[in-house]
């Protein structure tokens, strides 16, 4: 599937009729065989195509639609609550023991990403629940799964339950005996992974659930595969009764085809997304965010948590008030890519703003190398040019100096010295701006952004100023 082909389809439907004073039934039909073809390239699940597109015409046709205020956006309303019912309604997250050990099943086909998911999982319990987490390994068909089990808990400090390669019935039943006598508060035990399904390995997970008798039984499932992951969750539904699934490999909105199946073919909740290699690549999956971000309505309320998570408020509030008095410089530019490390990379951060659909395209684009480069530039300066930044603007050799120190050349400088002006521009066009200046940005945020006029030169080099 083409990169953000579902998200950009939709919201190309979604465009035509939004800027319409009124609607007729042919605009709705016409929309409507736009989604239809955007879901089935997704690769969404074909009934469930059928029943999404029936809801959303009934209710875009009534009388109170068609001749009502703003009818285009109240037809996009109808079209991200369906999305989100059939993503879920509701965001479900782990049902926790009160009393004892809370226990934690995991299943799932080889190559779902099924070992980096439990290790995403631990750090997230740990992290939000402050909970003692044991992994048990219990995936003995494939021996590279207890090695890289280990290799993942080595590296997340979370200790790893085995036995090797004996019988996965035995693995489970002395890894709970040992968690219950060394104080463990969440145990996830990892299961067979198999190629495909087959009752070998279905009847030994149905045994494992006899002995473990878990809270939670997750099954992981690769977004990649469509709708081909609905129904592998069916066929694990029906013989184990999955309480969730987390889905593995989704990057952003790009795989629609299976979180818009899941929930609907098979009944199981989608609980957690992950996505990319890092442990903290790992949330909690809300039907409402994700049909926004397909909508690109944003989702402001993940980006605030990133946040939250990544920066410290009182580190962030210094920051504004030395680019509120213009005393912003290179020490707080570097502590700013920092942040945005922190929080991922700047295409997905764009991704969580409303409005930016575009502007995250073209910031797909940007290597976030690029941060790296300009903390080496950085830190080729001295700690009082670092300080003023003054006294590179006014320095042709202290320019040529940092540049050949990082390594680099004197236009990447200058792109950094950019950089930091538009950074104090932004902030001093906030400043200036009236209430109703904001409210109109906070509907279109990418007019901060406006591209600057190109100045006009003379002869020789026209349009371009050296800097020395």
């Amino acid at each position: 599937m083409a990169e953000n082909s579902l998200s950009s389809r939709l919201q190309m439907a979604m465009r035509r009729l939004t800027g319409k004073g009124f609607l007729t039934e042919n605009d709705i039909d016409e929309m409507m065989r736009e989604v239809r073809l955007s879901l089935l390239e997704a690769d969404v699940n074909f009934k469930v195509v059928k029943t999404f597109i029936a809801n959303i015409k009934e209710q875009a046709v009534g009388e109170k639609i068609l001749k009502g205020l703003n009818p285009g956006q109240q037809v996009v309303k109808i079209v991200h609550d369906e999305l989100k019912r059939v993503m879920g309604e509701d965001s479900e997250g782990i049902r926790y023991n009160l009393n004892g050990i809370t226990t934690i099943m995991t299943i799932g086909l080889q190559g779902s990403g099924k070992t980096t998911a439990i290790g995403k999982l631990g750090v997230y319990i740990r992290k939000n629940e402050n909970k003692k987490v044991l992994f048990i390994a219990a995936d003995v068909y494939r021996p590279a799964a207890i090695e890289q089990l280990q290799i993942i808990g080595k590296q997340i400090g979370i200790e790893v339950f085995d036995k090797g390669l004996i019988d996965a019935r035995t693995i489970v039943k002395d890894g709970l005996a040992y968690a219950k006598l060394n104080g463990f508060e969440v145990v996830i035990i990892d299961t067979a992974g198999r190629l495909h399904i087959d009752e070998k390995m279905m009847q030994e997970l149905v045994d494992v659930k006899e002995i473990a008798r878990p809270n939670e039984i997750l099954l992981t499932v690769d977004a990649m595969t469509g709708q081909d992951a609905a129904n592998i969750c069916k066929s694990f539904h029906e013989q184990l009764n999955a309480t969730g699934a987390i889905l593995t490999k989704l990057d952003g909105d790009t795989r629609g085809g299976a979180a818009l199946s899941i929930k609907e073919v098979s009944g199981i909740p989608i609980k957690f997304a992950s996505s990319g290699e890092k442990m903290d690549t790992f949330e909690v999956f809300h039907p409402e965010r994700m049909a926004s971000r397909i909508l690109g309505m944003g989702d402001v309320l993940t980006l605030i948590e990133k946040a939250t998570e990544s920066i410290d408020e009182d580190e962030a509030m210094g920051m504004m008030e030395k680019l509120m008095s213009d005393t912003f410089n290179y020490n707080d530019l570097l502590k700013q890519f920092k942040m945005i490390k922190k929080m991922g990379s700047v295409s997905k951060i764009l991704g969580f703003m409303p409005g930016m659909g575009q502007l995250r395209n073209a910031a797909s684009q940007v290597d976030d190398k690029q941060f790296e480069q300009m903390g080496v530039l950085i830190h080729s300066m001295t700690e009082a040019e670092r300080k003023d930044p003054k006294l590179i603007d006014m320095s042709s050799r202290r320019r040529e100096r940092v540049a050949k120190g990082s390594g680099m050349k004197v236009a990447d400088l200058n792109r950094l010295r950019q950089a930091l002006e538009a950074q104090k521009k932004m902030m001093k066009k906030m400043m200036s701006m009236d209430e109703k200046e904001i409210e109109g940005l906070s509907k279109n945020p990418s007019k901060m952004i406006q591209p600057a006029k190109q100045k006009k030169g003379k002869g020789k080099g026209k349009g371009q100023f050296r800097f020395r």
